[in-house]
């Protein structure tokens, strides 16, 4: 079962972050020289089928071993990682039978402390692969795609487990809201799939944010400081007003569990333009089109409060809460609860404070609960996953194979 720590090890050397101001697909060269790569090595393996498209879809598959019907799964992970923190020249460290206390990352002066990370003290004794505190770890999502291929390659060593057809799919720029923009779903040919996207052991969601963008475009006149009396109209001035206009307590550092928010994610400012870019989050559909009708009202009232300069907001939705579209299928949550418990593993079904692409493939008519990688911190310097963690998605995502066959 190393052999999942070595994928893993060798695909974070590759630099996928995605780029959401580069309109092609993928948005970065790095995403397709790590499919190429991935192609090459299912290949190897043994996979049917495998396929490699312009835009950076890699899908496969292992064909069933049994000799009656099966429905035909997918198992389905995507190679970018997150703009949040650069994801070059990823130096990961191990470190073995952690005993707790706090772990030095690298040289960098940064540190994993359970003071802050408290879910670090239920982890004694396992192997942590952690960042060297310059760039983000990559677990999300290149643990996913070392575990699914690891488990094809359990399933064809062992053939006496019996499966149907698995579909495997690896896609570009989910980070950035575009994963399942060009997914064949037809191409594909599961009947329902799982993304392996998660975060602890034992993660198990059919249940995402309501998503929508909102961009704040606040205007000011540019003049010459030494002649700008009366007539300068300072734009970031107009920004922080909106800012300080938005609820502070709805934000992600102050929610949890259900509970939306706004999120200021960005600032590109000057005096006669600033951008604020936000995202919006909500469970709740009726919700989330009360909190853009409130962040249009903001943008009116400031414009009625200015003598000078002006605002103006654009708001556009993202992807939808897939639970409507995976409630009528529970089987397909069932299959994933019995292969943890078969496992050893207690199922801890909660909601997505994000999305994946089976937000998006649930509605384009594949439904796409999403399974644990055994990750944590994902998009930031302090990213680290368990090897026993990685080992046990291994194990589950076979089960799920297994089951599925019963």
């Amino acid at each position: 079962m190393n052999k999942v720590l070595d994928r893993f090890l060798h695909y974070v050397a590759f630099d996928t972050q995605s780029n959401s101001d580069n309109s092609t697909c993928p948005s970065t060269e790095g995403q397709l020289k790590l499919a190429e790569n991935i192609k090459n090595e299912m290949e190897q393996l043994g996979l049917d089928n495998v396929t490699l498209d312009d835009n950076g879809y890699l899908m496969g598959t292992l064909a069933s071993n049994v000799d009656h019907d099966v429905a035909p799964i997918g198992f389905i992970a995507h190679m970018d990682t997150a703009p949040d923190e650069s994801g070059q020249d990823v130096k990961p460290q191990i470190v073995k039978n952690y005993q707790g206390g706090d772990i030095q990352l690298g040289t960098s002066g940064e540190k994993l402390s359970p003071a802050q990370y408290p879910d670090m003290d239920n982890l004694i004794g396992h192997d942590f692969v952690t960042t060297d505190g310059t760039t983000l770890l990559g677990a999300d999502n290149k643990a996913g795609i070392a575990e699914i291929l690891t488990a094809m390659e359990v399933l064809i060593n062992n053939p006496e487990i019996k499966h149907g057809d698995i579909k495997i799919g690896f896609t570009p720029d989910e980070e950035i809201g575009r994963g399942a923009n060009l997914f064949d779903v037809d191409k594909f040919g599961a009947e329902w799939a799982y993304t392996i996207d998660g975060g602890y052991v034992g993660e198990l969601e059919y249940e995402n944010f309501n998503a929508s963008s909102a961009k704040v475009i606040c205007h000011g006149v540019s003049v010459h400081p030494g002649t700008a009396k009366d007539k300068l109209v300072n734009s970031m001035n107009i920004a922080a007003r909106f800012q300080l206009s938005m609820p502070s307590e709805e934000t992600p550092e102050c929610t949890d569990g259900y509970e939306g928010f706004y999120h200021l994610t960005s600032i590109k400012s000057g005096i006669a333009r600033t951008e604020l870019n936000y995202i919006i989050r909500d469970f709740d559909k009726d919700n989330i089109h009360l909190r853009k009708a409130f962040m249009q009202s903001k943008v009116d009232q400031l414009n009625s409060e200015l003598a000078k300069g002006r605002v103006s907001i654009e708001i556009t939705d993202s992807y939808f809460n897939m639970k409507e579209m995976v409630e009528p299928y529970p089987h397909i949550i069932d299959i994933a609860k019995q292969a943890m418990t078969d496992c050893g593993v207690e199922p801890h079904i909660c909601p997505i404070r994000g999305g994946t692409d089976g937000a998006r493939l649930s509605f384009m008519g594949l439904p796409c609960p999403n399974v644990f990688t055994g990750g944590y911190n994902f998009h930031g310097i302090h990213e680290f996953i368990t090897v026993q963690g990685m080992n046990k998605a291994v194990e589950v995502i076979v089960k799920i194979a297994e089951n599925t066959a019963k």
